[in-house]
């Protein structure tokens, strides 16, 4: 008796990607392959730093320490403070060591997708915009630092021992860096807005006073509730504000718009 054949089920049709998916499969491999080589360039220079975790520590403190009192100094609230707080100095300063790598990751991922006149005008201002940061965290670190800390010093009332937490003083030391990092990053930002004509540059010079309230409204929000700190950083914002406004005039936007086809053609 002939043994009757089971049907054969159809075959599952393979689900293939489209040219978009795959595209954007291939930019998160990018991505995640460059993060990882972000980490370990961070991790290598953190590992070679960290047997001097508490002179940089020290030479973040100094500041602080020039301006106690005789026989004043630092105190650690937290049982394991004295170890994580160093630490995260030494990770601070390998993130800015290897920030040229870390920069150069990012481009090379960005790059790709932008066009050659978005090209010639962001890599200047990136560098640009890290050496402002620097030279921001500079003018805190030996104009700000010591203004403030010897102001605070002598309004000390009798009889009162001057002291803080070695985390407090990180956080503040971060706060402050970060502030004033950014306000040195205020002409890019107007140079930005003009040349990409986000916002003319008459409109800007008309938010000159806006400006200025804005300035004091920051510095008296990240620093310290003296009058000197607040004019420290409120200042350099007006004059970093009228700077861009100066710079803007000679990186005029280009008088010819690019075509849907020239931008196609440009890209590279």
């Amino acid at each position: 008796m002939p043994t009757a054949s089971l049907p054969v089920p159809p075959r599952k049709r393979e689900r293939r990607m489209s040219p978009s998916e795959d595209s954007f499969l291939s930019h998160l491999f990018e991505l995640r392959d460059r993060l990882i080589r972000v980490l370990l360039a961070v991790g290598l220079v953190f590992v070679c730093l960290f047997p001097w975790a508490k002179e940089l520590y020290a030479l973040l403190a100094q500041p602080l320490l020039a301006s106690l009192p005789q026989g004043g100094q630092m105190i650690a609230t937290d049982v394991v403070g004295v170890f994580l707080v160093p630490m995260k100095v030494a990770l601070m300063v390998a993130f800015l060591i290897a920030l040229p790598y870390v920069l150069y990751q990012v481009w090379a991922f960005v790059a790709p997708g932008l066009y050659s006149h978005e090209k010639r005008l962001a890599l200047p201002l990136v560098a640009a915009s890290v050496v402002l940061f620097f030279v921001g965290m500079s003018f805190a670190y030996f104009l700000v630092f010591p203004t403030v800390f010897g102001f605070m010093a002598k309004v000390a009332p009798e009889g009162v021992a001057w002291m803080t937490d070695i985390e407090k003083y990180l956080s503040f030391v971060m706060t402050t860096f970060i502030a004033f990092g950014v306000t040195f990053e205020v002409p890019i930002v107007v140079i930005v807005l003009v040349r990409m004509r986000i916002v003319p540059l008459v409109t800007l010079k008309e938010w000159r006073p806006y400006v200025i309230v804005g300035a004091f409204v920051v510095a008296a929000v990240f620093t310290p509730p003296d009058v000197i700190s607040q004019l420290m950083l409120a200042i350099p914002l007006c004059l970093l504000f009228e700077l861009g406004l100066l710079m803007a005039r000679f990186i005029s936007p280009p008088d010819v718009e690019l075509s849907g086809s020239g931008q196609s053609s440009d890209k590279g």
